[in-house]
Parts: C-alpha cells; structure tokens; sequence
C-alpha cells in the first residue's frame, strides 16, 4: 500500500487530508506536525523518512503570518524555505514525489491579467520572498516535485478571513473591508482534493509549478460580502481602500492565478469560488 506523508497536518490544508484520508483508503496517510516531525532540522527529516518510508510527501506545513513574518525573519525562512529544501533532499534519498505548497505572494501583483506559471515573480514582502526561495530550493534539488502556488485558503479549520467575518459580522453589524485588491478565495478542501487526483497522474522526473485556485475572482469586500449573505447574518459590509487599513505587509493588489495548465494536464475540474464557499459555510 503506498504511503503518504502529510506534514503540517494541523494547518488548515493537513486537517482536510485528514477528512480525505476516510475516502482514499488504498493509502497508507502519515500525518505529522511539528510535534512529531521538525522539518527544519534535516537529520530529522531523514530519520523519520528512513523509519517511515513514504511514496508521497505532501508539505502542508508553512509559515503563514504574513505580517508578522515582516519582523520574525528568522522562523518564517526555517519553516518556509529550509524545511522544503530538507523535505526535496529527503524525498529524492526515497524516490518520493514531493508536493510543496506555495503562494501568489510570489508575484508583485502589478499584473491585470491571470498570472501563468512563467511569469515574472518579484514578490514584495518577506513572506512572499521566503516562499519563493522555497521554490527554489525545491527546484534547485533533485527531487521529483509539484509546487502548487495557491491563494486565498480558507477552511472550515482553524482561523481565516471566513470565521473572522462571520464572527465580526454577528458580534458588529458593521463591516468595513478592502475593496481594491483583486484575487481568488481557494476552498482548501478543493485543493486537497485537487492534489490526491494529480499524484498518481503526474510523470515528470523534475520540479514542476502549477496555479491552483478556485474558478473566478473577487476582492475582499465580494469574498466577504458574500460570507456574510450565505451566512444569513444581518450585517453592512463598506468597501475601503488598502490605505485606509494599512498592514505591516504590502499585499499583491491583484494575484488572480491562471489554472489553464494544472486543468489541461491533470483533466481537472475546479468548482467556482461561491459554490465552494456555499459547501464550507453548511459545514460551518
């Protein structure tokens, strides 16, 4: 039975492997956090691969805090670029394919249209500069490897814009929220699901780089005027500017990802953003 290995599997994007784990069961799922496996240290990751051999690796652990990753260089760089370079390096020791998970953060956010997979990266803040350097660092190992940029992850785990609005809006009947900066809100149970149909189907021998979001695009005021409404909560959403709530961390006033490639050569359907809102807000 073939194996995978989950790290991260308490984030948002490692529970939804966890409620998968129930569908695919002609897998062997290990799920690891840091608790049980410090993807930082690298004799770590190589003892824990050699006593659990795995065919999958699929890296759901990051450093997320975009924000606080401004001033908290240190942690955000070993979690977000040596642990995928340790996780590369021990997946090529074991034939594994590795699967990382990266960010639109990537990009400037300068664009107007769709960003492909060959576009110009130049990312802004030191989030986005860990993340790319993680792709990197990926690339630059030997492993057979997908990196996966996505956006806008929600779930109905841990804390995210959708629990942060619903709350908000129940406890204020008053929300005010950016309006300018254009992108895709990604369900992760999508992507989860997205990940386990394309393992099996992919045969490259190198690192190769997929956008996956959810279908079409808003901004945060729609994402969040929208969570509100399926949410049936009696609450005014107001558009503002990103200058009227600055943040330590420049945000990509426009990230919409083009999906065209991960659809034409995985055959893979993606469910519009509002229908996969609509699927998380009944679970919530």
């Amino acid at each position: 039975m073939p194996s995978i290995l989950i790290t991260g599997s308490n984030g948002q994007l490692g529970n939804e492997f966890r409620v998968l784990a129930g569908r695919y069961q002609q897998y062997n799922f290990i799920f690891t956090d840091v608790a049980e496996l410090d993807i930082t240290r690298i004799d770590d990751v190589k003892n824990f691969l050699s006593e659990n051999p795995s065919d999958f690796i699929i890296n759901c652990a990051a450093y997320t805090n975009v924000d606080k990753a401004e001033s908290d260089h240190e942690l955000a760089w070993q979690i977000n670029v040596a642990g995928p370079k340790n996780l590369a390096e021990a997946a090529t020791s074991v034939n594994a394919l590795f699967v990382h998970v990266s960010s639109d953060y990537v990009f400037d956010g300068k664009g107007s249209i769709p960003y492909t997979e060959k576009d110009q990266v130049n990312p802004q803040g030191y989030y986005g500069i860990t993340k790319l350097e993680g792709e990197k660092a990926v690339q630059n190992s030997d492993a057979r490897a997908l990196i996966i940029r996505t956006s806008w992850l929600y779930s109905s785990f841990n804390n995210n814009f959708v629990k942060t609005m619903r709350k908000y809006g129940a406890e204020r009947g008053e929300l005010r929220v950016v309006a300018d900066q254009q992108g895709t809100p990604t369900y992760t149970a999508d992507l989860a699901e997205a990940i386990m149909h394309i393992i099996n189907k992919f045969e490259g021998n190198c690192t190769e780089i997929y956008h996956y979001s959810n279908l079409g695009n808003t901004t945060w005021h729609g994402f969040a005027t929208e969570i509100i409404k399926l949410s049936g909560i009696d609450c005014s959403v107001y558009p503002i500017t990103t200058d009227e709530y600055p943040l330590p961390a420049p945000r990509p006033a426009y990230s919409i990802l083009n999906k065209s490639k991960i659809q034409k050569d995985f055959d893979l359907q993606i469910p519009d953003w509002k229908d996969s809102l609509a699927r998380c807000i009944k679970l919530l």
